[in-house]
């Protein structure tokens, strides 16, 4: 059953599974605490996802003290002194009471088990995350003053800023993505030393930056955790695009912040996700993301024209190139990378739509071509709108509308997710009498290209149309 300690808000709660490994560890005589964002989360009145605990056992302690109570237990983390285990639907990590610091030349942790919980406390990232609730008694233990820091919404660190962020650089990109889930602001002592100590967080592998990236991205004030990234410095080794775009700026203002207006269509984007029954439910990293680099080809592709007028040609590809090396570098997967980059290379399509009309060819090639990142695709477009032109506002918007509108009736009427050839390669190759090979491609791709143009058409039309174009390659 849920349980609610008292003194917490409503809205927050805790499985029964923490009674009963409080009892559990209490009747082995050690020590267990949960700690961290699970302890945060229940001031802040929500339910946590995580479980962490902390505990004076060893992990052979750990092990022996959950057999026969935990449904399974793995032991992955033992050499940093964590032991997972699994009750039920819930899911643990219990950690021996520890110290860890970085060597300045290593990537990897140097782990020395305590015994004490207050030198636990002492080393975690910041005062909201190190407190603790002794189990199980739930007594709160809070000597950084994480709950008056909480209320404040300050980021402090238990230790000297210089200390937290040298035992685990990485410290500094969570700064930056609590200050987007949380909306928290950093202290200035905490500011001063991220600014200092950026470049170490070039110790840190790609794969741990990746993840307190797309936490950021996914959080509630993402362009707020963005902002400090870039202020910091931090954004200069792990994101340098995005600070690059300040250098589109110059001193005549002759055109609009490309920075203040990327993270404005971020938060744009934002506004735009669905909930989960919806086409594109939030928080949606590869919508955010995208909104997030689409321009971020600008200052390669600048350039000033006679009467004082700045161009940017072909920023969308030269960006869309740039944010597939950045997202690489990071190691994201490829279906991430290629939503992403998709939707930051045709995020101009658009454009001239509402001056010059389109044909029902072009309408299906903007479908065709976004595939299955058209709900996306309007939403980047929608959100790419930020000028305080109002009069240019509502007829982009309008347009819009128009735009979508012939899609939805395009789709109705010939069904455009689904657009294929009038003919199939069987077909093709019955109806021309060859073999598999180039010459099957390049029919298919012929008739594809008539579709697009022509609309669907009937088979024995379809068939003269490839024995004349056949016929003309003779």
């Amino acid at each position: 059953m849920p349980y609610l300690p008292s003194g917490f808000p409503d809205g927050a709660w805790l499985p029964d599974v923490v009674v009963e490994l409080g009892e559990l560890f209490a009747a082995r005589g050690f020590e267990l605490s949960l700690v961290g964002g699970p302890v945060r989360d229940l001031f802040l009145g929500r339910t946590s996802p995580d479980l962490d605990f902390t505990t004076d056992a060893t992990p052979d302690q750990i092990i022996a003290t959950v057999s026969g109570w935990a449904e399974a237990h793995w032991d992955i983390g033992r050499d940093f002194g964590t032991i997972g285990l699994r009750k039920g639907q819930d899911t643990i990590e219990v950690t021996t009471y520890r110290a860890e610091a970085y060597d300045p030349t290593s990537r990897k942790p140097q782990v020395n088990f305590g015994t004490d919980l207050g030198e636990d406390l002492v080393r975690r990232d910041f005062t909201v995350n190190a407190m603790a609730l002794k189990l199980p008694s739930f007594e709160l233990v809070d000597p950084h003053s994480g709950v008056s820091d909480l209320h404040q919404r300050v980021l402090r660190t238990p230790a000297t800023p210089q200390e937290s962020f040298s035992d685990d650089p990485l410290r500094m990109m969570r700064a930056a993505r609590f200050t987007s889930q949380l909306g928290m602001e950093v202290a200035p002592e905490v500011r001063e030393a991220m600014i200092e100590m950026a470049a170490r967080v070039e110790i840190v592998s790609a794969e741990r930056v990746r993840e307190e990236l797309v936490k950021l991205i996914c959080g509630v004030h993402p362009s707020a955790g963005i902002d400090l990234l870039v202020e910091s410095g931090l954004a200069e080794i792990m994101l340098p695009e995005v600070p690059a775009l300040k250098l589109t700026d110059d001193e005549h203002h002759r055109h609009k912040d490309v920075y203040q207006h990327s993270l404005k269509v971020l938060e744009q984007a934002c506004s735009l996700e669905t909930d989960d029954d919806g086409p594109v439910p939030g928080p949606d990293f590869v919508l955010r993301f995208a909104a997030l680099m689409h321009d971020v080809g600008k200052p390669k592709t600048r350039r000033f024209e006679p009467g004082g007028g700045v161009s940017f040609r072909h920023h969308d590809v030269v960006g869309a190139k740039q944010t597939r090396r950045r997202m690489q570098a990071l190691k994201f997967d490829k279906a991430s990378i290629t939503a992403v980059c998709l939707l930051v290379e045709l995020h101009m399509r658009f454009y001239g739509y509402g001056d010059q009309g389109w044909s029902d060819s072009a309408v299906r090639r903007y479908v065709t071509d976004a595939g299955d990142q058209l709900q996306r695709l309007h939403r980047l477009t929608r959100s790419d709108v930020t000028t305080r032109n109002r009069k240019k506002a509502a007829r982009l918007d309008h347009a819009y509308d128009d735009l979508e509108a012939r899609i939805a009736e395009l789709a109705e009427r010939e069904e455009l997710d689904r657009i294929r050839p009038h003919l199939d390669g069987e077909q093709i190759m019955q109806v021309l009498g060859i073999a598999p090979g180039p010459e099957v491609g390049q029919a298919y791709r012929f008739l594809l290209e008539h579709r697009m143009e022509h609309g669907p058409v009937p088979q024995e039309q379809a068939v003269q149309i490839l024995k004349e174009w056949s016929a003309a390659q003779q």
